[in-house]
Parts: C-alpha cells; structure tokens; sequence
C-alpha cells in the first residue's frame, strides 16, 4: 500500500488574503481525511479508497478518478457525502489546519482534472477557431506537471494533515 498519496479536488474559485490569483482547485494529503473536523466516517471511507487500487508513492489522486472508479459516481452511497468532505476540507485549508497547496488552473486543464480519466474535453481555441479534442493523454500530463510542481513546492516535506487524526480504516 502506497505511503503518501495527494487528494485533488475542485471547488468554487476565491481570493485567498494577499494572493494575486484564484483558487479554483486544492491538494492536500490524503491523510487530511482523517482529520477530526472531516465529517467522519465519510473522510475515512475516501482515504481508504485513496489508498487502494492502481496508485504508487506520491500519486495526485483527482476526485473525478474516484467518482470513474466508483461506477460514475453510483457508488458513492455507500461512501459517502463527498461533497461535505471537500467543504470541510476546504475549510481546514483556508484557515491553516492542515497543509495544502492551492492551484489556480486554467480552463482546459481544471475541466481535464475534474473528467474522468477517460473522458474527452473539446475546446474552442480561440486563436484558430479550431475545436482541439483533449483526452486520457492529456489529462496524465496534467496530472504528471501537477506532481512535479508539488514534489518541488515540498522540498523533500510531505503535506502536514494536520493534528489529532483519526484512525485509517482498513
């Protein structure tokens, strides 16, 4: 079982206090679901599911890889309520309770990261004014800049997830 795994979510955009750009999407560890102030079992039940399947050390994993996985998005019944985690996580990294880094991505790459990962994204370029069909590839190169801009933001650190952390569940 991989040790740490990055969870990737996609939220309304805002402002953080003396940034220069918007936040449209955020990683954080995967153990941050663990946190006492994650709705519980829920945060548990996704970090489990984080931690299982096809995923090495240091995986960023979107959470539209986990709603694929999950039959579209059938199982998360008996998951959970993934849309309260990530308010809860949401809020947990707005206010410094856990470590996180906040990304301002543009368009096609947030609309690639919050598909599936098979999903085709069509996009006008404006430029040409020619439609550009952006699929699986580009997604995964999405994804592969995304971990190297964290593995370097990090410096060698793993995100903190925060104190008083919960059991995994296994």
């Amino acid at each position: 079982m991989p040790e740490e795994i990055y969870f990737l979510f996609a939220h309304e955009p805002y402002f953080p206090p003396h940034g220069l750009r918007e936040v449209n999407c955020t990683i954080v560890a995967a153990d941050t679901l663990l946190h006492p102030h994650v709705r519980q079992p829920d945060g548990a039940r996704i970090h489990c599911l984080l931690h299982t399947g096809p995923r090495t050390d240091g995986d960023i994993v979107p959470l539209s890889t986990l709603t694929h996985e999950l039959d579209g998005g059938a199982g998360w019944v008996e998951v959970g309520d993934w849309e309260k985690v990530v308010a809860d996580l949401l809020t947990l990294t707005r206010f410094g309770s856990c470590d996180s880094l906040g990304l301002g991505l543009p368009a096609l790459e947030r609309a690639l990261v919050c598909s599936g990962p098979h999903t085709r994204v069509i996009n006008l370029n404006p430029e040409t004014g020619h439609r550009e069909t952006h699929g699986p590839a580009r997604r995964a190169a999405v994804l592969d800049e995304l971990t190297h801009n964290l593995h370097a933001a990090q410096e060698g650190r793993q995100l903190w997830p925060g104190t008083g952390l919960l059991p995994a569940l296994h």
